[in-house]
């Protein structure tokens, strides 16, 4: 026997063999092997799916968040903008208080400041008119304590009387 040329006898055993194991295979290896690379195939397919899916998501969320943030930015800004507004408008409501305030103070200053001078001027005057009379009279005692300056006066006052 020559190892070379196959014999006829092995030949048919040897693909008797083979169409079996092949069979076999077929038979029982095969659809599972099939169906696990399948099955791996759709996990994989399914798992890019998910995987573009959760991207697109992401990138809608974070437009979301990007447009949120906007939103609150803007918000932010129309409450400081208000805030400004309040404490603006409240400065100068007080400052117009202070002022009103001020100027009823200083009219009310004014006229207190107008009586006393008016009371002040009238006591000056009463004064200076009790001393005006103190004086006088002094001045017509001493004057009429003398009978020819008495006839003197008389005469004086006579004579300015014509005069008018």
């Amino acid at each position: 026997m020559d190892l070379v040329t196959p014999d006829v006898g092995l030949l048919f055993w040897t693909v008797i063999s083979f169409f079996v194991l092949l069979f076999l295979l077929r038979k029982f290896a095969w659809k599972p092997i099939v169906g696990t690379v399948n099955d791996r195939e759709t996990s994989i397919r399914e798992a890019l799916e998910s995987a573009e899916k959760a991207r697109l998501e992401m990138q809608n969320l974070t437009a979301d968040n990007e447009r949120i943030l906007k939103e609150a930015r803007v918000e932010r800004e129309t409450m400081l903008k208000e805030a400004r507004e309040i404490k603006a408008k409240m400065i100068s409501d007080a400052k117009d208080e202070a002022q009103t305030q001020a100027n009823k103070m200083i009219e009310q200053a004014q006229i207190a400041i107008a009586s006393e001078k008016k009371s002040a001027m009238a006591e000056l005057k009463n004064h200076v008119a009790g001393l005006s009379v103190d004086i006088a009279e002094k001045m017509v005692r001493e004057e009429l304590s003398n009978k020819d300056k008495q006839l003197k006066l008389v005469e004086n006052m006579l004579g300015e009387a014509k005069l008018n």
